[in-house]
């Protein structure tokens, strides 16, 4: 590639796209919102949102000094992300703590990359992001299940329109707002009926001997928070 085409390309990638209508914005999220609703399209739209969850244990794990050793995902929706390093402390806590914040968290952040109209950008980056993720899968259903989601980003990006490219990334940040409030209430309930007694809150309260509840409630806080803002930014608020 000589410099004007890498020139060209860099300037594709940053640089900002035209405000698709108000139109397309709220159709996105009617059609993210009846994806999470109805069960039969949230069964199979949940792998989305555990790619997301997993990927926040393992960046954060990254971040925080620790090793990741591998991340698996699995048909049912649930996964697994493992990590080397000191038992407790603030790296434990925060990798613990990433999971069910990473969906909503990521939304927040797409939501203001697309008010500052840098589509392509956010296309790009979640593709770059599934790539650097799909090192780390350790088992076949998470390597096809990372292989499809980059694959349809790097497409869309690559070979459709404007307003394809529009109407896909508003679609994909509003699920990832939306989906991100669905898994606390889920765990909820699980956690009533004594179905998930090893979960992410459980972690955290034998971490930081803070109840439970508490950290349950802070992931409830963060998910309708980053509904709030993102939502706010998607629609020009």
């Amino acid at each position: 590639m000589d410099t004007t085409n890498a020139a060209e390309l860099w300037d594709r990638v940053v640089g900002s796209q035209p405000d698709p209508s108000r139109w397309l914005v709220v159709s996105a999220g009617v059609v993210a919102l009846a994806v999470v609703v109805f069960r039969t399209t949230w069964v199979i739209a949940r792998n989305a949102i555990t790619i997301a969850h997993e990927g926040g244990h393992g960046l954060v794990a990254l971040l925080s000094g620790r090793r990741l050793d591998g991340i698996r995902l699995h048909s049912d929706t649930s996964g697994l992300t493992v990590s080397r390093g000191k038992p407790t402390g603030l790296g434990m806590i925060l990798t613990a703590a990433a999971g069910y914040t990473a969906p909503s968290l990521l939304g927040l952040a797409g939501a203001w990359l697309l008010a500052a109209n840098h589509i392509t950008a956010l296309l790009w980056g979640a593709t770059a992001l599934l790539v650097a993720m799909l090192v780390m899968i350790r088992n076949a259903y998470g390597v096809l299940t990372v292989l499809i989601a980059g694959a349809a980003f790097f497409l869309v990006s690559w070979l459709t329109e404007p307003q394809v490219q529009a109407a896909f990334a508003y679609a994909v940040v509003w699920f990832l707002l939306l989906g991100g409030v669905r898994p606390p209430f889920e765990l909820q309930r699980k956690r009533r009926y004594g179905h998930a007694g090893d979960s992410d809150p459980d972690q955290l309260a034998r971490l930081t001997n803070v109840p439970a509840i508490a950290w349950l409630l802070l992931f409830h806080l963060v998910s309708l928070c980053s509904l709030i803002g993102g939502g706010s930014w998607l629609l020009g608020l």
